[in-house]
C-alpha cells in the first residue's frame, strides 16, 4: 500500500511541476504517474551506472556534472512515454530541480523507510 501511495504521489508531483513549467508537457494525471514511475526506475538503475561512468568529468565540475545527468533522465524518460515532453535539456534540468525540490516539500520518503509521507 505504501509502494502505491508514493507512486500516486510522485505522480501528483511531475504533473503539479509540469503545470508549473512552460516546457514541460503532460497530456493527463495517468501519463504523469507512468512517467513518474518510469524516472524512478531509471533512476534506479540508470542513473548509478551514467554517474560512475561520468565520475571524473563529476569531479572536475565539482559536481555540477550531476544536474545535467539528471536532465538527460528526464530526456530518456521523455522518449519512452508517450504524452510526455520536455522542450530540450535545459527544461529536463529545470524540472528534474523543481521536482527534487517538491519531493523535498512534501517529504517524500523511499519505500523502504518507516517515516511518514507527509509529515
Amino acid at each position: 500500500m505504501r509502494f502505491l501511495i508514493s507512486i500516486l504521489l510522485n505522480g501528483l508531483l511531475v504533473y503539479f511541476a509540469s503545470w508549473l513549467l512552460s516546457g514541460v508537457y503532460v497530456n493527463s494525471f495517468s501519463v504523469a504517474i507512468i512517467a513518474g514511475l518510469a524516472l524512478g526506475i531509471i533512476n534506479l538503475f540508470i542513473k548509478p551506472i551514467i554517474t560512475f561512468l561520468t565520475l571524473p568529468i563529476t569531479i572536475v565540475t565539482l559536481g555540477l556534472f550531476l544536474f545535467v545527468i539528471n536532465g538527460a533522465m528526464v530526456l530518456l524518460v521523455d522518449r519512452l512515454v508517450a504524452g510526455f515532453s520536455v522542450n530540450g535539456l535545459t527544461w529536463a534540468i529545470i524540472f528534474s530541480v523543481v521536482l527534487a525540490f517538491l519531493n523535498l516539500l512534501i517529504g517524500n520518503y523511499s519505500v523502504n523507510t518507516r517515516g511518514p509521507l507527509i509529515k
